[in-house]
C-alpha cells in the first residue's frame, strides 16, 4: 500500500478507482481506513454474496442500480460528500472483466456539484486473485495518487471528466481478469485500455469475454 498520507483527515474526499474485481471496494476501505473511511458507490448486485454485502453494508457503501440513472444514489452521494464524507467511485461503473471500458458521467457530475471535494485516485492490482485464497496467496496492491489536474474543467463534460481521469487509472493499474476460465481464455489477449477501443459492455457481464476477445482483434487488425 503506497499514497494513504494522499488521503485528508476531514473534508469532502472523491476516492476515483480501476474496477477489476469486486473485492477492489473491500481492499480500497480497508487500505484507507487509517485516514477516512470510504463510502463507495458500488453495484446492487454484490449484496446478491452475503458475505460481501454484509462487508459492504458494514463499511457503509451506497448501492447504485448500473443503468439505470439512479440519480437517487448519486444524490445520496452529493449529499454525503457536502457533509464532508468520502465517497468511492468507479468511472468504468462495472467490473472490467478482461474489457475496456467507457468511463461513465457520475464521477463528473459529483465533482462538478461538490467543486470543493478533494479528488483522489486509487490503483488496485491483485484482487482479483483473493477469491482463489486460501489455494492460492493474493498479492494484492493499493496506491493512492494524485491526479494530473484532478478538477473538472468548466467546459468539460462530465464524459470527457471521466475519460480522462480514468485514462490517468489504467496507466497505473492495466486491466486484470476475475475468474479462472475467463482469464485463461484471455491469456495474452487482454486488451490495453485506450478512449478509441472502450465500449459500454453489456450488463451483468453478459458475452463479457467475447467482447474482450473482439477488442483484442480489433486492435490487431
Amino acid at each position: 500500500m503506497t499514497g494513504v498520507e494522499l488521503l485528508p483527515l476531514e473534508g469532502p474526499l472523491l476516492v476515483v478507482g480501476d474496477h477489476d474485481s469486486y473485492w477492489d471496494t473491500v481492499a480500497t476501505g480497508i487500505a484507507a481506513m487509517p485516514r477516512r473511511q470510504v463510502r463507495a458507490l458500488a453495484k446492487s448486485s454484490m449484496w446478491k454474496n452475503k458475505l460481501l454485502g454484509a462487508v459492504l453494508t458494514g463499511m457503509g457503501q451506497i448501492p447504485i442500480e448500473r443503468g439505470s440513472g439512479n440519480t437517487a444514489a448519486l444524490d445520496r452521494a452529493i449529499e454525503e460528500l457536502r457533509r464532508g464524507a468520502c465517497i468511492g467511485i468507479y468511472p468504468e461503473g462495472t467490473r472490467s472483466l478482461g474489457r475496456a471500458l467507457r468511463a461513465r458521467s457520475g464521477i463528473g457530475y459529483l465533482a462538478r456539484a461538490v467543486p470543493e471535494a478533494t479528488i483522489i485516485g486509487v490503483a488496485c492490482s491483485g484482487t482479483v486473485a483473493i477469491p482463489r485464497f486460501p489455494r492460492e496467496r493474493p498479492r494484492v496492491s493499493v496506491d493512492f495518487f494524485e491526479f494530473d489536474r484532478p478538477e473538472i474543467g468548466r467546459d468539460e463534460s462530465p464524459q470527457d471528466y471521466g475519460t480522462r481521469l480514468l485514462a490517468q487509472l489504467r496507466k497505473r493499474a492495466p486491466i486484470e481478469v476475475a475468474g479462472r476460465k475467463r482469464a485463461a481464455a484471455l491469456v495474452g489477449r487482454v486488451p490495453t485500455w485506450s478512449p478509441e477501443l472502450a465500449i459500454t459492455g453489456k450488463p451483468g457481464g453478459k458475452g463479457a469475454l467475447e467482447e474482450a476477445l473482439a477488442q483484442n482483434a480489433g486492435k490487431q487488425d
